[in-house]
């Protein structure tokens, strides 16, 4: 069955040229003009991917990638006509996994579409590999090269977490409310500890895995070659 897109969009012209290129790629298209369309759809198709616009009737985007995020184990793309870092900021609190700012080349669009799709296939595995690095979530072991580490679950799942969507930011709230659980009563402080001693654990090796803050946000992984 072929990967399924749904596009919001109240925007007639982002919604054709964004479903031409997708389906260019093959993938199958499902069209919402507002966020109460789009969860009419999400309830009625299995739905891959979502690509909504923030600003739209009746549902807009911040309340629909919130519903989305409540409900259904699938990326969003979030798209706006502003760059303002408040939004950025708002709209990964709320879970989108990336952004994209109008107007934007559709080219663009399917290579984000695409790049999303690959991280939560890969986040849905029992291991994760890339670049000499093997993290295994049956033993709880990361390998590098030749040397492995057997890690406290605490910071292994933190690390998991992290390098199962490298680049993509995660808020100290979701790190907290996925490891820790919705009844943890510690503050977000812990959360910057694991990190600390994931660094310090892995120093020598931050030529190839590096933790990078993101000021007023999180945290997220990148991979380096």
């Amino acid at each position: 069955m072929n990967t399924t897109i749904l596009i919001a969009d109240d925007d007639v012209n982002i919604r054709r040229v964004t479903q031409l290129y997708l389906e260019n790629e093959g993938f199958r298209i499902k069209i919402a003009c507002d966020g109460k369309e789009a969860l009419d759809l999400l309830e009625q198709e299995k739905i891959d991917c979502a690509v909504i616009d923030i600003m739209m009737p009746y549902v807009d985007g911040w309340e629909l990638c919130e519903k989305i995020k409540a409900y259904y184990e699938i990326p969003v793309l979030m798209l706006t006509a502003r760059a303002e870092l408040d939004d950025t900021i708002k709209g990964f609190k709320l879970g989108t996994d990336d952004y994209l700012t109008k107007p934007f080349h559709p080219a663009e669009l399917v290579m984000r579409v695409k790049s999303l799709l690959k991280r939560y296939r890969v986040a849905l595995e029992h291991s994760i590999n890339f670049n000499k690095v093997l993290i295994n979530r049956d033993s709880y072991k990361v390998q590098i090269k030749d040397e492995e580490f057997l890690l406290p679950t605490k910071q292994f799942e933190l690390l998991y977490m992290l390098a199962s969507q490298p680049g993509k930011i995660f808020t100290r709230d979701q790190l907290i409310e996925s490891i820790w659980g919705l009844d943890y009563e510690g503050d977000e402080r812990t959360v910057d500890t694991h990190i600390k001693k994931l660094r310090k654990q892995f120093k020598n090796y931050e030529d190839i895995l590096h933790i990078c803050t993101i000021r007023g946000l999180g945290y997220k992984l990148e991979v380096l070659s």
